[in-house]
């Protein structure tokens, strides 16, 4: 999917950037042990759901040229550069929630999200 750029020029953006709590960052290095070709995780968005914007995650073998890399500790966390403005400032997390184990976002810039947390507004 692409965004549109061209509402905004990121070089006009301070990043915060985004973090990791130490179960994702172990979950990534996980991965990455796990697949001798991983360089770690892509996090990114769609149009996508009732809330407007949904949550992709990706493994990277190769990144993008428009990546930024975040990493914490050896778990590496790639963002496309267009998904900047829509998740800068975002804490991943590796939950468990009963049987399930997933990844959650809290996201300081999303205005709503939809009842199952798949999507969210901006």
């Amino acid at each position: 999917m692409e965004l549109q750029s061209e509402t905004f020029d990121p070089a006009d953006f301070a990043w915060r950037g985004l973090t990791m709590t130490p179960a994702a960052a172990e979950h990534i290095r996980g991965l990455i042990r796990k697949q001798p070709d991983l360089l770690g995780v892509r996090l990114g968005i769609k149009q996508t759901g009732c809330a407007g914007f949904g949550y992709v995650l990706d493994t990277v073998t190769q990144p993008d040229k428009d990546d930024l890399l975040f990493e914490n500790d050896g778990a590496r966390l790639y963002v496309p550069l267009g998904a900047m403005p829509f998740i800068d400032g975002t804490e991943v997390d590796y939950v468990r929630e009963g049987l399930n184990q997933l990844f959650k976002f809290h996201n300081p810039k999303a205005q709503n999200e939809c009842g199952c947390g798949e999507s969210f507004g901006v």
